[in-house]
């Protein structure tokens, strides 16, 4: 399971690629305006990859207190 991560919806551009890796975990459906997550049980590689598509690079993993 992957450590808490989130989507800065701010930055978010709506490209989609997000989900498209990591349709378990990232959601983004057309009529939506950012990507949003769903759940954390994904592969931490595959958010990685997610995080590195990214062309905005909006998303990021959550800083431990």
């Amino acid at each position: 399971m992957a450590k808490p991560f989130y989507i800065d919806e701010d930055k978010c551009i709506g490209d989609g690629s997000c989900a498209d890796i990591c349709p378990g975990c990232i959601s983004f459906e057309p009529g939506m305006s950012s990507a949003r997550v769903i759940r954390f049980d994904c592969a931490e590689d595959l958010i990685e990859e997610a995080m590195e598509m990214c062309p905005v690079r909006c998303i990021h993993w959550e800083e431990e207190e």
